[in-house]
């Protein structure tokens, strides 16, 4: 059974009560390290990379923004063991690629304490800042969030966010509890022995379940629901030939940012950047003569169409992606309802166990029958 400690910010604030608590875990050898949200110079909030006590001050899990994945700063801290016991807080889509990247061998959790946080969505890098330009703080986020506020006048968490099924993460050990939590405070959720034992070293008193978590969490999951089911429908209905999805692409120049930003893009080396797709002009002028010009560059459709193929299995829906377009493409909701698709068709949900297989990792006789035409 989960054990759950209140941390009431009514005192040192919000963040205060939870530099505590991560003080406590270095401190009382709990873990080596910590990798987690923290405010930095400016009006910028960062994963950083913790090894000293005395340096948790400026700790931020809740701040609605996250420049990049979690998960990729997880496969570069843990692919290779560093031998050092280390706590990860991140996000319910983070820690989701992180699942898949393990099934990949590019993520290891031997040492590696997972706690997870409760997300009611993110802001772009450049929304954030404007949030903290008016003084806004996570608290304040936390707050309108729960009361089911999260746009202000200019601008609202992100679209991936809007229709993110996922605002509790899963397979972790502890858990940093807002959503259900009520005015004044979060829950910090043991789930594993693991857990249990890091918030007994922590110094953190157990106490009771929140009441009425249970039902915040399946209202906010039923409203996101909705809103994603509705936008599938839309977009399937808007973009369903190599047209419309070619004019929701043409703004692309091949930057390949949505590649290096998406957590589950896994190949070390991407066929788009070796000598298969460095062509000659003599190939270009020979393409240019087949219908009397040639869109530069010439590859943007193809590109995406084959990272769809490649990674729709495993798409997370953290939007990292369209955050990262230099021209705004919304290349989000491309990729979450193409893999809506190709995840159901193999009855597969990326980052919900690590013991799950993924799909084509290995063989199956009796899979795809109507398609393969064996005769079981």
């Amino acid at each position: 059974m989960a054990k759950f400690a209140k941390l009431s910010y009514q005192k040192d604030g919000l963040n205060g009560e939870l530099a505590g608590f991560f003080k406590g875990l270095l401190e009382n050898d709990a873990v080596d390290a910590l990798l987690v949200p923290m405010a930095q110079p400016g009006k910028g909030a960062r994963l950083t990379l913790v090894t000293s006590a005395a340096h948790t001050s400026h700790v931020d899990p809740f701040a609605p923004v996250a420049a990049v994945s979690g998960a990729k700063i997880a496969s570069s801290l843990t692919a290779r063991p560093s031998g050092r016991r280390l706590a990860m807080v991140l996000r319910p889509c983070e820690i989701r690629a992180v699942v898949e990247l393990v099934k990949l061998k590019q993520v290891s959790l031997e040492d590696v304490l997972m706690i997870g946080m409760d997300c009611f969505g993110r802001y772009e890098n450049t929304d954030f800042a404007r949030y903290r330009e008016q003084g806004k703080t996570s608290e304040d986020f936390l707050e309108s969030a729960r009361a089911g506020k999260t746009a202000t006048p200019d601008f609202d968490i992100i679209g991936a966010c809007r229709i993110c099924e996922f605002p509790v993460a899963e397979n972790v050990d502890m858990r940093l509890c807002a959503i259900g939590a009520g005015d004044g405070g979060v829950f910090i959720e043991a789930l594993t022995p693991r857990g249990e034992q890091a918030m007994d070293k922590s110094g953190i008193k157990a106490g009771e379940a929140p009441a009425g978590r249970d039902e915040a969490v399946k209202k906010l999951v039923a409203a996101r629901t909705e809103a994603r089911d509705r936008q599938f429908a839309e977009y399937r209905s808007e973009a369903g030939s190599f047209e419309a999805l070619g004019d929701r692409l043409a703004a692309c120049v091949n930057c390949y940012n949505c590649r290096v930003a998406c957590p589950v893009c896994y190949c070390k080396e991407c066929v788009f950047i070796t000598d298969t797709f460095r062509h000659t002009g003599e190939q270009f002028m020979m393409w240019a003569d087949q219908g009397g010009t040639l869109k530069m560059p010439n590859d943007t459709l193809l590109y995406h169409l084959t990272r769809m193929t490649h990674m729709s299995l495993f798409c997370v829906g953290c939007g990292q992606c369209t955050s990262a377009c230099p021209n705004d493409i919304d290349v989000m909701p491309i990729f979450r309802t193409c893999a809506d698709r190709a995840q159901a068709r193999f009855g597969y949900q990326a980052g919900r166990s690590v013991d799950e297989e993924q799909p084509m990792a290995g063989f199956k006789a009796d899979e795809l029958v109507e398609v393969t035409g064996q005769v079981k």
